[in-house]
């Protein structure tokens, strides 16, 4: 009996299909004035994920990690990157997918969208740029702490 339950729950999976480029975006709206500058540029990163389902148990999320450089409170570049995936989750409940989606899939995204940052600086001529690591478990559990208060706020 306890053979036949087992084989009853649906079998867990989780695959990458395909990580790919969505949009990637770099200006430097400053050209060649930036160079005549001493370089300690302050820079600011503002990131995002979405996750679309495809069908078929698949699910597209793009990590969206925007970075700004400023020196003299004058942009001197703008980088923006859509690091996207295409993911198997197959099993998974609807918790299950929003975790993964939200957490493990933008960890396995990030260095991607991070050589792509840095590879665009150094074509733009500008020195490397090599972003800190990104606790995406930490981050989506703040935001669903939030969104349990929000929820709670507005219930009131």
């Amino acid at each position: 009996m306890s053979e036949q339950l087992v084989s009853e729950q649906p079998e867990q999976q989780f695959g990458i299909q395909r990580i790919y480029i969505k949009d990637v975006s770099f200006e430097s709206p400053q050209g060649a004035a930036i160079f005549g500058k001493a370089w300690k540029p302050a820079v600011q990163q503002e990131l995002s994920t979405t996750t679309t389902g495809m069908g078929d148990d698949r699910y597209e999320v793009v990590l969206t990690i925007t970075v700004t450089g400023k020196l003299d409170d004058q942009p001197a570049f703008l980088v923006e990157v859509q690091q996207a995936g295409i993911f198997l989750m197959k099993g998974l409940s609807e918790e299950q997918v929003r975790q993964v989606a939200g957490a493990n899939c933008p960890t396995i995204l990030f260095p991607y969208a991070r050589e792509v940052i840095d590879s665009l600086l150094a074509r733009g001529t500008l020195p490397p740029l090599m972003l800190p690591p990104i606790n995406f478990d930490a981050l989506f559990q703040q935001v669903l702490e939030q969104q349990g208060s929000e929820a709670g706020v507005t219930a009131h």
